[in-house]
């Protein structure tokens, strides 16, 4: 199938077909293809590229792998200058045309599919909660001679003493007291309603956001449930937008575990279940 990609690269003047692909170590990947080199038999033949330069893939005697992109995950990005559709690909082997065993896409498929095969239940429902800060500044070194990192954020509890050039409000939460604060406080709330309006134009659907305990800059997003495949590409989706808002906005925002010592960390809570029909 693919009505759904080819219809809104005719309706929308699309310039850009940009495949998307996740890592073993779960960090999206991609490539860029003019959008009239995207025709029906693109979906059945894919795009081929060098999987030996893909982290813990193949060696390079055996580097040629296929994208192949999914119709039913085509969607507008909202970042782009040129008008740009992103699809969703799994990665196949080209001598077995099978899904490959370390693309975590193909492996979230066979999950669902062995599901199924035990009986145990027909569908399996995921929802994750994604925590991440969001800071003003990160600077890091590794040289010859040592290595440092240094992160700031201008809510954070430690900027209660910083010169600000249109001076220090004071407004910002405690050590762990970032929980459910009104603005001025609350200093992102125009951010993540900037990244839950990206989600929604992506396709998302939006159930809460809000700020989370940790200060500097801890903040969820929270979006409805799916099943496993769908979702795991919508964690991405989300991703995406909250890193690229926040470049937008002049700050980077992070979903490593434990940015800062002394607070929480970002942890994703996932609710699951299992149903039969």
């Amino acid at each position: 199938m693919s009505e759904r990609t080819l219809n809104l690269i005719k309706d929308n003047d699309i310039r850009w077909v940009d495949l998307r692909f996740t890592d073993t170590r779960g960090k999206e990947q991609h490539v860029s293809i003019p959008a009239s080199c995207v025709d029906a038999d693109f979906f059945e033949d894919g795009k081929m590229f060098d999987g030996s330069s893909i982290a813990g893939w193949k060696g390079i005697n055996e580097s040629d792998m296929i994208l192949m992109p999914d119709d039913s995950t085509s969607i507008i990005d909202p970042f782009t200058d040129d008008a740009t559709v992103i699809l969703r690909c799994d990665i196949v082997e080209p001598s077995t045309m099978q899904g490959y065993e370390r693309d975590p896409r193909s492996v979230a498929k066979r999950a669902e599919a062995y599901l199924a095969s035990t009986g145990l239940g027909d569908t399996a429902f995921f929802g994750p909660e994604p925590e991440f800060f969001v800071f003003d500044d990160v600077k890091f070194k590794v040289e010859m001679q040592g290595a440092s990192y240094a992160i700031n954020s201008e809510e954070a509890a430690w900027a209660s003493n910083d010169h600000f050039e249109e001076g220090n409000t004071g407004h910002r939460p405690g050590v762990k007291g970032g929980y459910f604060p009104v603005p001025p406080v609350d200093s992102l709330h125009d951010i993540r309603a900037a990244m839950c309006s990206a989600m929604e134009q992506m396709g998302l659907d939006v159930e809460v956001h809000h700020h989370e305990v940790g200060t500097a800059g801890q903040c969820e997003i929270g979006i409805r449930f799916n099943t496993l495949v769908a979702k795991a590409d919508e964690v991405q989706i989300l991703k995406y937008c909250v890193h690229n808002v926040a470049h937008a906005y002049g700050k980077t925002a992070t979903f490593m575990p434990k940015p800062i010592v002394g607070d929480n960390g970002s942890g994703m809570h996932v609710h699951q279940s299992v149903s039969k029909d």
